[in-house]
C-alpha cells in the first residue's frame, strides 16, 4: 500500500537561543489552508506589536490563533507583514509543502535575542 499525507500542519515558535516555546498550532486538510493560517498569524503578529486584538470572524476551527508577541526595537513587525503580502514568498513557501518539505520563516528581534519562526510541513501519513 502507498502511504498517503493525511494533513498538514504550522506551528509559530519563539527562542532566545537556549529555551524554545510553542506560541500555536493547527492541523489542517491541505496545504493552501497552512498557509493561510500561516499568513493570519504573520499579519496577526505584525501588527500587533503585543497589543491586544480584537476577537476576528473568520476563524478556523481546528486552531486559534497566536498570542501577540511585543517585538523590541526591531524591523521584525515589518519583515513579518512583507513575507505575508508578497507573492513570490508566498509561491515558495506553496511550492516547498507541495514539493514534500517544510515552509519555513523566521525574523530575528536582536534587541533581546528573540527569533520568531512560522513553520508548514506535511502532517502524518496513513495507509489507503
Amino acid at each position: 500500500m502507498t502511504p498517503r499525507v493525511t494533513g498538514y500542519a504550522a506551528e509559530v515558535t519563539v527562542s532566545d537561543g537556549q529555551r524554545f516555546a510553542s506560541l500555536g498550532g493547527v492541523v489542517v486538510r491541505n496545504r493552501r489552508l497552512v498557509l493561510l493560517w500561516l499568513r493570519r498569524q504573520a499579519l496577526r503578529l505584525a501588527n500587533g506589536h503585543g497589543l491586544p486584538l480584537a476577537a476576528e470572524s473568520v476563524r478556523l476551527s481546528t486552531g486559534d490563533d497566536v498570542p501577540p508577541v511585543h517585538f523590541h526595537g526591531s524591523d521584525a513587525p515589518d519583515e513579518l507583514r512583507h513575507w505575508a503580502t508578497h507573492s513570490a514568498h508566498q509561491e515558495h513557501a506553496i511550492q516547498a509543502l507541495e514539493a514534500g518539505f517544510p515552509a519555513l520563516f523566521t525574523v530575528l528581534d536582536p534587541a533581546v535575542g528573540l527569533s520568531l519562526t512560522l513553520a508548514g510541513w506535511r502532517g502524518s501519513r496513513a495507509d489507503r
